[in-house]
C-alpha cells in the first residue's frame, strides 16, 4: 500500500465513491475490475473482513436478476446444445488436471482444487468441494488466487480474441462458458459482446455450476468424506424462476427491463469487488507451480473449446 499515511475513515470513502462510480455507464465490467485491483494495491481494502461475502450475495443477486431479460424456450434450446459439450469439457478437465498436478508435484488437494475450479465454475466450485475433501486454509488460498488471477485476465482478453476471430454471438457466449472460470467474469465479458452472447453464456454457465453436485458426491467418495455435506447452488433455480416470469408475463417488460439493468449494475460492482479482493498477499499466494497448472488447463480447454465451437455452432 503507497498511502500508508491516510486515515481509516479517508480509505472507507475513497473505495465507497469507487463502487458509486461504477454505477455509471462509463465504467465497463473490466474497467471495474481493474479498478478494484488498482485502488487495493494503493490503500488496500478497508472493508476486506465483510467483501467476500458481499461479492457472492451480490454476484448471485445479480445473475438472478439477468433472467429477468431471458427467454425460456431460447434458454432450453441453447442448454440442449451445451449439454453434451459440458460433461465432457468438465471430465477431461479433471483428468488432465489431476495428470498435470501429480507431474507439477503439487499438493493432491490444491491440484484438484485448481482442476475443479477450471471445469466448472471457478471459486464457487473450489468453496464447495473445500469442506469434504477437508482442505487447510493454505491449500484454500492457493486455489483461489489461482483460480482469480487468470479469471482476471480472461475479463479483458477473451473479449478481445473474440472479436479477433470474428466469433458469432452464439460461438462467444458458449466459448465463455466453456473457457472462463467463474460466473462474474463469464458475463462481464459475454455482456460486452451482446445480449445474444450475454444469453448463451449465462443459461450455459449456470448449467455448469449444477454438476457442483455429481462431482461433490463423486469427491466425497473419492476423498473418504461421508460426513460431509453436498452445496447446492440454490440461486439457479431463482434465475430458472425470473426466465419463467419474464417469458408468460410480457405486460410486465417494463418491470423486467429495469430489474435488468439493476442486476448488470450489480455485476459491474461485483467485478470491482473481486479486483478489490486480488492484494498482493494473494497474488503471492498462488506459486509458480500452482499457477503453471492453472495456465495449462485453462490454455487446454479454452483451445480444445473454441475448437469445437468453431465446427459446431454458427
Amino acid at each position: 500500500m503507497i498511502f500508508t499515511s491516510l486515515t481509516a475513515n479517508y480509505k472507507k470513502g475513497l473505495y465507497l465513491l469507487g463502487i458509486t462510480l461504477c454505477l455509471f455507464p462509463f465504467i465497463s465490467a473490466p474497467l471495474a475490475l481493474l479498478f478494484g485491483f488498482i485502488l487495493t494495491q494503493f490503500i488496500g481494502n478497508p472493508f476486506e473482513k465483510i467483501s467476500h461475502k458481499l461479492t457472492k450475495i451480490l454476484l448471485q443477486f445479480s445473475i438472478v436478476g439477468l433472467g429477468f431479460g431471458m427467454n425460456l424456450t431460447d434458454a432450453l434450446q441453447t442448454g440442449k446444445e451445451g449439454f453434451l459439450f459440458t460433461i465432457g469439457s468438465i471430465t477431461a478437465t479433471l483428468i488432465l488436471g489431476v495428470i498435470l498436478g501429480k507431474f507439477l508435484r503439487i499438493p493432491r488437494k490444491t491440484g484438484f482444487l485448481i482442476s475443479a475450479g477450471t471445469a466448472i465454475c471457478g471459486g464457487s466450485a473450489i468453496a464447495a468441494l473445500t469442506p469434504i475433501i477437508k482442505a487447510r486454509e493454505s491449500e484454500i488460498s492457493v486455489s483461489l488466487a489461482t483460480v482469480f488471477i487468470l479469471n482476471s485476465i480472461a475479463l479483458f482478453l477473451f473479449p478481445f480474441l473474440g472479436h479477433l476471430f470474428g466469433m458469432s454471438e452464439s460461438q462467444f457466449g458458449m466459448w465463455c462458458a466453456i473457457a472462463i472460470h467463474d460466473t462474474s467474469s463469464v458475463v462481464g465479458a459475454a455482456q460486452r459482446f451482446g445480449d445474444t452472447a450475454l444469453q448463451v453464456a449465462t443459461t450455459v454457465k449456470l448449467q455448469r455450476a449444477l454438476w457442483i453436485i455429481p462431482l461433490s458426491l463423486v469427491t466425497s467418495f473419492v476423498f473418504k468424506n461421508k460426513e460431509s455435506r453436498i452445496s447446492i447452488p440454490y440461486f439457479i433455480f431463482l434465475f430458472v424462476l425470473a426466465m419463467l416470469w419474464n417469458s408468460y408475463f410480457p405486460d410486465f417488460r417494463v418491470l423486467n427491463d429495469t430489474i435488468v439493468l439493476i442486476a448488470k449494475k450489480g455485476l459491474v460492482v461485483t467485478l470491482f469487488l473481486i479486483g478489490a479482493g486480488l492484494t498482493r498477499e494473494s497474488l503471492k499466494k498462488a506459486g509458480i507451480r500452482p499457477l503453471l497448472q492453472g495456465i495449462l488447463l485453462w490454455l487446454f480447454i479454452s483451445v480444445v473449446s473454441l475448437a469445437v465451437i468453431w465446427t459446431t455452432i454458427v
